[in-house]
């Protein structure tokens, strides 16, 4: 089953602009059956690619999601049928419970979920939608599942159904069906979205404008405005925000966007990470991988490659989410 996980205007932004779909293709690197998939909302864009499809079709990057204010009505209507038909689908499948129990198991012994996806071969983004239980599974996906907490098929299933029954996995699932009704509303759609969560809490966002394009972070700055928290970074203590205070990153976010950095979470290839230079000085990055399979990072205007070494990955602080 594919799943719905990103309704965008990219079609409607390339059609404004005569960019084909081949083009686009070509820009962004992936075949043409992709961009079909990609236009429908079936297949995920990283940040780098947002940004290069708002490059090439020269629109602002809030255009290109769908929302109240630019899109139409049917579409939206039809992405909020879509994800109801979907949520009864998994419900009655069971992919609730399942999802509920993973969470249950993996805080149990004290893994993240980057630990658990990679141990079962999965993408971050695959196993977080299985544990939210928005995701069917396969049974090669449930082996590796298993096997990623020292468990066998079998007794993953029988650990499922004695949690299930004891009850312990009602309040996992009510959590997890209120953050899902927050990330299946298309953005701009008004929702309160802590509504039956914890309360939310505060980061501070920091960063003022350096020489060619870096940032200045002052974390002993008491005078740093506070944002609250988006939900991904609820229970990621570490977690601030940063200032778009350089336009080494173009003009295609609004200059009140705030980039929500995690220094957490693992940087890979297609993410977009503050790099420090030193202890307040830092640089955001796009990070690539060359021909050789080595890790380098991109800044723009002008282009500017950054040579990355294994000690440099404790200096990278994954953007993780940006605000409009």
């Amino acid at each position: 089953m594919e799943e719905i996980i990103f309704p965008n205007q990219i079609r409607m932004q390339r059609r404004l602009k005569g960019i084909s779909m081949q083009e686009l293709a070509d820009h962004l690197g992936v075949s043409l059956s992709a961009i079909s998939k990609i236009e429908k909302g079936y297949r995920r864009l990283n940040q780098e690619q947002l940004i290069q499809v708002a490059e090439l079709t020269d629109c602002p990057l809030q255009d290109l999601y769908v929302n109240e204010r630019n899109s139409d009505k049917e579409v939206v209507m039809a992405w909020h049928r879509e994800q109801e038909r979907r949520s009864k689908i998994n419900e009655s499948a069971g992919l609730k419970t399942l999802g509920a129990a993973l969470r249950h198991l993996r805080n149990d012994r004290g893994l993240t979920l980057i630990e658990v996806s990679e141990n079962a071969d999965m993408t971050l983004s695959v196993y977080h939608r299985i544990e939210m239980g928005q995701r069917e599974v396969s049974d090669k996906e449930y082996q590796n599942l298993a096997r990623a907490l020292s468990l066998t098929p079998e007794k993953l299933k029988s650990e499922v159904e004695r949690l299930d029954k004891a009850g312990e996995l009602a309040d996992i699932i009510e959590h997890n069906d209120t953050k899902y009704k927050m990330l299946a509303t298309p953005k701009g759609m008004s929702l309160s979205v802590y509504n039956g969560l914890e309360s939310p809490f505060k980061l501070k966002v920091y960063g003022v404008a350096g020489k060619d394009g870096n940032v200045i972070i002052n974390f002993d700055d008491r005078e740093a405005k506070e944002v609250t928290s988006p939900l991904l970074l609820q229970h990621k203590k570490d977690a601030y925000g940063v200032n778009l205070c350089t336009r080494r990153l173009g003009s295609l976010l609004p200059n009140r966007a705030i980039l929500f950095v995690s220094p957490q979470d693992t940087v890979s290839v297609g993410d977009i990470a503050l790099y420090y230079f030193s202890d307040n000085v830092a640089a955001f990055l796009s990070i690539r991988e060359d021909e050789d399979g080595q890790l380098y990072g991109l800044r723009w205007n002008p282009d500017e490659r950054v040579t990355l070494t294994s000690n440099d990955l404790p200096k990278l602080h994954k953007v993780v989410v940006i605000t409009l």
